[in-house]
C-alpha cells in the first residue's frame, strides 16, 4: 500500500518559529519532524510515499530528504498551493493513488503505536475508510467522535465541538479507498474558507463504510509549542529505552 504525508499548512500556533521553516522541519527529538512520518510507514511496509507541501517549502524538503533512498524508501512530491485544507491538500494525491487503497499521515503527527496491524486490517475491508481515534484530555481542539460500539463504527464526526461530546477524537491517521477523490469533489468550504478532512470522513459514515481502531500508545499533535515540547520529551524517552537514535 501507498502512503501520502501532508507536510503544508501556515503553523500559525508554532510561530515565530515557522516565519522561516515549515513546521514539519523543527526538530523531534534528534530528527526532524517529518522523518517520523517516514519512519512509521517505513516500519509498516509503506514505502512508495508522496509527500504534499507548499511551494516555498519545497526546496528544503528536497535538500534534506531527496529522493527518500537514504531513508529507505521512495519519495515524490506534490504542490499544494495555498493552505486550503487538509482534503484540498489529499486531491493532490489522486494521480499518486492510481486507483488503489492508501494511507494519510498528518506529518505533525507523532505516535508510539506501529501502523502495521491496521494497515493489515484495512486491507481485509471489503471496502470504505479507516481512521484511527484517541482518547485525549482536550478534545475540543480537534474533530470528536461519537461512537457505535457494538458495531466498531462511527455515528458523527464533530469539528471542534463548543460542548463536549466524547474524548475520542479522530487523529491525523486515515486510510482510504480510491473512492475519496470522488466525495473531496462534492465539499464546499467550511466557514474557515477549508475543504475539512471531517466532512469527508462524514460522508463515509453516511454511506456505513466508514471503521475504526484505537490508538492504545501515546499520541502526540505536534502543532503547539506545549504540544512539540511533549513531543520531544516522549520521544527522546522512547529512544533512551531502546537504547537507540531512531524509532
Amino acid at each position: 500500500m501507498k502512503g501520502v504525508i501532508l507536510a503544508g499548512g501556515t503553523g500559525s500556533r508554532l510561530q515565530p518559529m515557522t516565519k522561516i521553516t515549515n513546521k514539519h522541519l523543527l526538530p523531534v527529538g534528534p530528527y526532524p519532524m517529518i522523518y517520523w512520518s517516514i519512519m512509521k510507514l517505513k516500519e509498516a511496509g509503506v514505502y512508495e510515499i508522496l509527500l504534499i507541501t507548499h511551494e516555498e517549502y519545497m526546496s528544503s524538503f528536497h535538500k534534506l530528504l531527496e529522493d527518500g533512498a537514504e531513508l529507505g524508501v521512495a519519495l515524490r512530491y506534490e504542490i499544494q498551493p495555498t493552505a486550503s485544507g487538509i482534503s484540498a491538500g489529499l486531491a493532490h494525491a489522486k494521480d499518486f493513488a492510481d486507483g488503489d487503497k492508501f494511507i494519510l499521515l498528518l506529518g505533525d503527527n507523532i505516535f508510539e503505536d506501529s501502523l502495521l496491524p491496521f494497515i493489515q486490517s484495512f486491507q481485509q475491508q471489503k471496502n470504505g475508510a479507516r481512521v484511527l481515534i484517541k482518547e485525549v484530555k482536550d478534545p475540543e481542539r480537534f474533530g470528536v467522535a461519537r461512537l457505535n460500539e457494538t458495531d466498531q463504527c462511527i455515528n458523527s464526526i464533530v469539528e471542534k465541538p463548543t460542548s463536549f461530546i466524547s474524548n475520542y477524537i479522530v487523529t491525523g491517521i486515515y486510510m482510504y479507498g480510491p473512492e475519496v477523490f470522488d466525495y473531496i469533489q462534492e465539499l464546499s468550504p467550511s466557514g474557515r474558507g477549508e475543504l475539512e478532512i471531517t466532512d469527508v470522513n462524514n460522508i463515509y459514515i453516511q454511506e456505513s463504510i466508514l471503521k475504526y481502531d484505537r490508538l492504545s500508545g501515546w499520541w502526540i499533535d505536534a502543532g503547539t509549542h506545549e504540544s512539540l515540547f511533549m513531543a520531544n520529551q516522549l520521544v527522546n524517552e522512547q529512544l533512551a529505552k531502546k537504547g537507540r537514535k531512531d524509532l
